[in-house]
């Protein structure tokens, strides 16, 4: 298999075993996040793996014991924004979401293993994958608000069709984290696998991988069955109090405002209520107020719609204040204490901020179509 030189990049590392190629993220000291240059790597391989006959898996993972993929190079992509270099900076989301799609329709089985953290574009490689392995080590979360920035890669979409009732909105709007196990209880990850286990599992998937029927959803069926074989006894963790309290206040929920409300005035659970209340007074509000209607939007619609959707809404969010606000606060200084404009939920909402992208008969409108 041949990948043109100018595509190739010393962070990803591809190895053919047999039957299975497998791409490794080789970035570990920043968490294997990924650059321009690694989405134009990988590209390069998936293409020119997707006509090799030999090929029947794709198998993905990270380099070191902290990580799968922290996310995108977000840092980079401010800094850019930030020395005038916008339209550069936007071909880094047009690559990342053109990635994300074709994992989600490649012809071939792809199995990623998320180790360590998984957040924002790891989670958009591993959305796309049909075997998605959690360990002890796994932590997961979508925190882009938190910098400024909202769920990309999908997720306003895949959150919907993977997790619980009430999960999507929670999740995406709270940035909360998600470890171990409890990946696979809301349907970020398909199976739970001692991290002492990976490697004999990896031994696995390469033995089986000549074997596995051409069709990817009959592949994925038969690696669903071995990867199951690998889990561990011990039962899924279950916490039905908290998915009721998710399910009431979340799923479905109106607008931020209505949302702070509504627990403002809870009598139970309120270490919950707090938690959400200190979750996003952290975040940019314009940031959290675009999620949720994404969150509305993106609903059901099909991948092709949802990533063109992501592409406006990131070009328009890193011109945004509060994109580099947020990664100066978060990333750079490290002062945390980001000034957000507009400063709370209801002034995003009295001020017009998202008005012009909300219409969709807006001349410009990021929901226009």
């Amino acid at each position: 298999m041949d990948v043109a030189t100018e595509h190739r990049d010393p962070h990803v590392r591809v190895e053919t075993d047999g039957a299975m190629l497998h791409i490794r993220l080789d970035r570990p000291e920043a968490l294997n996040s990924l650059s321009l240059g690694m989405v134009r790597h990988m590209s390069a391989v998936l293409e020119a793996a997707r006509g090799d006959d030999r090929i029947r898996l794709i198998l993905m993972t990270g380099t070191g014991p902290k990580a799968f993929c922290a996310g995108g190079d977000i840092k980079t992509v401010a800094m850019l924004v930030h020395q005038g270099r916008q339209t550069t900076a936007e071909s880094f989301f047009h690559e990342e979401y053109a990635l994300d799609l074709t994992l989600h329709r490649y012809p071939k089985t792809v199995v990623v293993i998320a180790h360590g953290v998984t957040m924002g574009g790891g989670l958009g490689l591993a959305a796309g994958a049909d075997v998605v392995v959690a360990t002890e080590t796994t932590h997961m979360a979508m925190p882009e608000t938190r910098i400024g920035f909202f769920p990309d890669v999908g997720a306003t979409a895949w959150l919907h069709d993977k997790c619980p009732p009430g999960y999507p909105e929670y999740l995406a709007l709270t940035g909360d984290d998600v470890f171990g196990a409890h990946a696979v209880r809301l349907g970020l990850a398909t199976h739970w696998v001692p991290s002492a286990r990976i490697d004999r599992l990896i031994q696995i998937l390469a033995e089986t991988a000549p074997d596995l029927p051409v069709n990817r959803h009959e592949a994925a069926h038969r690696l669903h069955e071995i990867v199951s074989s690998f889990r561990t006894t011990e039962p899924l963790p279950h916490d039905p109090e908290m998915d009721d309290w998710v399910r009431c206040y979340f799923d479905g929920v109106a607008s931020v405002p209505k949302l702070l409300e509504d627990l403002s005035q809870c009598q139970v659970q309120s270490r919950l209520c707090e938690g959400v209340f200190r979750r996003l007074s952290e975040r940019s509000p314009t940031a959290v107020v675009l999620t949720l209607a994404l969150l509305k939007r993106q609903r059901g619609r099909p991948l092709e719609e949802v990533f063109a959707l992501d592409t406006r809404a990131a070009c328009w969010m890193i011109g945004h204040h509060d994109f580099w606000e947020g990664v100066r606060a978060r990333l750079i200084d490290k002062d945390n204490r980001p000034r957000w404009n507009p400063a709370r939920f209801d002034q995003v909402v009295s001020f017009g901020t998202l008005d012009p992208f909300l219409r969709g008969n807006a001349g410009n409108g990021l929901f226009r179509g």
